[in-house]
């Protein structure tokens, strides 16, 4: 029997933190229509007129300021990841990662697996909630690549898991005591945002999705599959089991490109907000994110720890991601075979967790 295939896709980062190949990752990124869904002339223009001459440098100076000996955060605990989740699932999968954009590629890491003689695969994309520029575009090349063989493979994809039990408690559980250490007197979940079309674009009932102030107090068949809404859930599953009071916490967005409307409330704007109000000792969850990268220990670690301090705050505190964490790596196994239509092994059949339900 062919052995089976584990694809584990996340976004990517640069090879190096220089200009040049920032310049290359960028490209490749913003040049997909899932990620700058405007008129193509127009997204011509912006990438190579405006972002790739004056963001490369800015963005490679910001890799510098966090990359590691081995490489970037966001390559070093992908591996991690991979490795712990390939030391539990041998003999049931192949594992390999895969990046989006950058290395390794999608296809490398497809002809890696091919060669290894499988043909049934599952590709877990490494996003909690699901996005058209997340999920969205790494399936979408997936199936893209999977799907210009002669011999087409099996694929199954692991749905989002913004709500899994697993993936709650695993973050739950590296807060927790980073957050007593701190001393947080607040808690900010602050999510990646997206422009408020690509939400608009997954409303099923057309009038739901940002018509109100509460249109993600909680999901509905309108915006199952609203980003935003998923950000919600997430964040009142992790306050529930941190046990933090509805006064204690909130959730914002971080990460905006250009003009145009986002998702809100924006996390820049509302650091200034928190320590006005009197927030002291502030401890920042970024639960869209399962690994480190540039955008939680530069963006939050670095640059709004300058701003809450610089706003009045005493502390700042970044929660570590997923990373590896061996909680994490149980979780993502068990989401492997939960999404399995049949065990592969008798220790698989027989784990209470491989046939316990989402919810």
């Amino acid at each position: 029997m062919s052995p089976k295939g584990l694809l584990l896709v996340n976004l990517g980062t640069p090879d190096a933190p220089e200009t040049g190949a920032v310049r290359r990752y960028l490209r490749e990124f913003l040049s997909d229509r899932r990620v700058l869904d405007i008129h193509p002339v127009g997204a011509w223009l912006l990438l190579n007129a405006v972002i790739l001459p004056f963001r490369s440098p800015k963005s490679a100076h910001a890799y510098r300021a966090v990359w590691t000996e081995q490489g970037s955060p966001l390559m070093v605990h992908s591996r991690a990841l991979t490795a712990g989740v390939a030391r539990q699932l041998e003999g049931e999968y192949v594992v390999e990662l895969a990046m989006r954009y950058g290395n390794p590629s999608l296809p490398d890491a497809v002809a890696r697996l091919r060669a290894r003689g499988v043909s049934d695969f599952t590709v877990l994309p490494l996003y909690p909630q699901e996005a058209p520029s997340s999920s969205g575009s790494s399936l979408a090349r997936t199936y893209e690549v999977l799907g210009s063989s002669w011999d087409v493979p099996n694929v199954r994809a692991v749905p989002a898991f913004h709500d899994h039990p697993g993936f709650l408690d695993a973050f739950a559980e590296v807060a927790r005591p980073v957050i007593s250490e701190a001393r947080a007197d607040y808690v900010l979940f602050s999510f990646h945002g997206v422009p408020e079309r690509h939400v608009r674009k997954t409303d099923t009932s057309g009038s739901h999705c940002l018509a109100s102030a509460g249109c993600c107090d909680a999901l509905t068949d309108a915006n199952r599959h609203c980003y935003r809404a998923q950000c919600y859930a997430t964040a009142r599953g992790l306050a529930a089991r941190l046990g933090l009071a509805p006064e204690g916490w909130s959730v914002s967005f971080q990460s905006r490109l250009g003009r145009t409307p986002w998702v809100s409330p924006y996390t820049d704007f509302v650091l200034p907000e928190l320590a006005a109000k009197g927030v002291k000792r502030l401890a920042v969850m970024c639960p869209s994110f399962v690994a480190d990268c540039l955008e939680t220990v530069e963006e939050i670690g670095i640059r709004a720890k300058e701003q809450f301090l610089a706003s009045g705050g005493e502390s700042l505190t970044l929660v570590p991601s997923l990373n590896g964490h061996p909680s994490w790596v149980d979780t993502v196994v068990r989401l492997v075979r939960e999404s399995s239509p049949a065990i592969s092994s008798p220790a698989a059949a027989t784990a209470p967790e491989a046939r316990a339900p989402r919810g």
